[in-house]
């Protein structure tokens, strides 16, 4: 399997939808010049094609050992990452003052996309040390700045978020670990935790835990969880009572070891308080939100991969003539059923890049202050981690069937982007979840004011539309689509029955990230026909562009109008069978 980075439409989706120029033009991120970023995303690149994407198949196939608490990685991951340290790539968007390059969040994001479509069982050790700078960052003391964030920044130590419990799962609320004061200052940690994402490997020469317990007078529920460091080896050198126990056999992410962490064996695991006592979530939230948009992103990198190697494939295989036209067998990219499967891959892809990247650049005008932009990037999160992700799962499985029964057969290489990304809907909350947090919190902060920016944009865009020579076709489509947004948004927060919202969350959110979908390639089917009406750009490129707009517009949005009635109809459907009857 081979994969090109394509940073052509990355910088394109850049430029014009996370706006990258405005970006650079704050004080935040005024390293991120074009001539910058592209420089970046082509070393990027390469670092993804010619490290990354070639152990893909290796991590797959040749499984991780665990032998006396020590996990072992397939050969060739050591070095890969070798590489990426020395590339300087963990500090691309922490800031300078942290020892980082100060880029936004969204060329991050365009690089992780990278990563994550050559390997992305690898790439969930770079984003999960990520999230954990983003918390040390913002919540942990200068002294423990300068000695676990540093190592962090520069890639030297890898960082791990540790919540869930063999008893609590989504309910983190319900966790048992403990950790009792030490006369040193420090804490002596006790419980498991299991689903560690990279818990324990041999690619960097420590790691830090960030890892949610209780203290001995904490209340119950979340208000009782307090956020402690918890590294593999101490200052001093000494190996920490910190052991894995257990490595999860799963359908896909093969390489990356999913572990079993027992804490305080022999009573001493030894942490480090981070912020307040009983702020323990929200320090933890801060990794949790990044690690939202690039879980987000991992639907959005494992459907280009999967698209480019169902191209590659269907460009090559030669089977039967087309339907109607008789004569020779043709290359199967020219059947009309090939074709919409690899076009609807591509819209799905692409509106789905463009919803990440600006969801990454809300984010990044949030830190510089702007609270329009934390307000969307609060409002998108959900959307990004849920619809990409499930978008991510479709496109893999869609293109899985160009290959026919080749597909079904492991050495294609197509069923373990399909296996790999069936984990991102379920974790960092699962999608049900997300929709959940959508309808019941992220619709009414601020008193709606997020959503309202947001229909009002799309409804600027339809009007646009509608006046424009080359581009009104798109209108009427995006016009159906966001009444049906409208109409929905309006009704979920008007109502306040819980049973509700919770029953319409999971339509609604997709008949979101469908509208948002169509209205962002909408946009930049505006920024391509102006440029080709300028003479600017690679004419090729832009038209494609338009023509995937346009695709997106009159075969997949359509669906967002047939979403609403699910979205009202309330919860009584989903009770009519009573649970006896449902299990009969």
């Amino acid at each position: 399997m081979t994969y090109t980075a394509p940073t052509a439409e990355q910088r394109f989706v850049l430029d014009c939808i996370a706006d990258l120029p405005q970006l650079a033009s704050l004080p935040h991120y005024a390293n991120a010049t074009p001539d910058m970023v592209a420089a970046i995303l082509e070393e990027a690149a390469k670092l993804a094609q010619n490290e990354f994407a070639p152990l893909n198949r290796t991590g797959d196939t040749v499984p991780t050992r665990l032998e006396d608490g020590r996990v072992t990685l397939p050969p060739g991951f050591a070095a890969a990452y070798a590489k990426y340290v020395e590339g300087g790539w963990a500090g691309l968007g922490v800031a300078e003052a942290h020892g980082g390059q100060g880029l936004p969040f969204a060329v991050t994001v365009a690089v992780q996309e990278q990563l994550t479509s050559a390997n992305m069982a690898f790439a969930l050790c770079m984003m999960l040390s990520q999230g954990a700078i983003e918390a040390l960052a913002a919540h942990a003391s200068p002294e423990q700045q300068q000695h676990y964030l540093s190592k962090l920044v520069t890639g030297e130590w890898t960082g791990t978020m540790n919540l869930t419990e063999p008893q609590a799962g989504s309910d983190v609320g319900a966790l048992t670990t403990r950790a009792e004061p030490h006369a040193d200052g420090s804490y002596r940690l006790k419980g498991t935790k299991i689903y560690i994402t990279w818990g324990e490997h041999d690619v960097a020469e420590n790691i830090v835990h960030l890892v949610l317990a209780r203290l001995p007078d904490a209340p119950p529920g979340t208000k009782g969880i307090s956020l402690f460091i918890v590294p593999k080896f101490l200052a001093d050198g000494r190996r920490n009572d910190v052991k894995c126990v257990g490595l999860e056999h799963k359908l896909g992410i093969h390489a990356s070891p999913t572990c079993t962490m027992s804490f305080g064996d022999h009573d001493d695991c030894v942490g480090y308080l981070v912020g307040a006592e009983g702020a323990g979530m929200r320090a933890m939230f801060t990794m949790m939100n990044n690690a939202r948009v690039q879980v987000g992103l991992q639907g959005v990198a494992i459907a280009e991969a999967a698209m480019q190697h169902a191209l590659d494939y269907a460009q090559n295989r030669v089977q039967s003539a087309r339907f109607g036209h008789g004569g020779k067998p043709v290359r199967i990219i020219e059947h009309a059923d090939v074709r919409r499967t690899l076009m609807t891959a591509r819209a799905l892809t692409q509106a789905t890049r463009a919803l990440v990247y600006l969801n990454a650049a809300a984010v990044d005008r949030g830190h510089a202050g702007d609270s329009e932009g934390a307000g969307l990037a609060d409002l998108l999160t959900p959307i990004s981690k849920a619809f990409a992700t499930d978008c991510g799962v479709d496109v893999a499985n869609m293109t899985l069937q160009v290959f026919g029964g080749m597909g079904f057969v492991e050495e294609t290489g197509a069923a373990q982007f399909l296996r790999d990304a069936r984990i991102a809907p379920i974790y960092e909350g699962t999608n049900g979840i997300q929709a959940l947090d959508l309808v019941g919190r992220k619709l009414s902060m601020d008193g709606g004011q997020h959503w309202k920016l947001l229909l009002a944009d799309m409804r600027t865009t339809v009007q646009e539309l509608a006046a424009h020579s080359a581009l009104n076709g798109l209108a009427p489509w995006l016009e159906d689509a966001l009444a049906a947004a409208e109409t929905t948004t309006h009704w979920l927060a008007a109502t306040n029955d819980p049973d509700d919202k919770a029953a319409g969350a999971t339509p609604y959110l997709r008949l979101m990230g469908l509208t948002i979908g169509g209205w962002l390639l909408a946009r930049q089917a505006q920024t391509a026909q102006a440029m080709l009406s300028a003479g600017e750009g690679d004419p090729a490129f832009l038209e494609a562009k338009i023509a995937t707009a346009r695709f997106y517009a009159e075969q997949i949005l359509p669906q967002a109008g047939a979403l609403a009635p699910a979205v009202t109809r309330g919860p009584s459907p989903l009770y009519a069978i009573s649970d006896a009857t449902l299990a009969a």
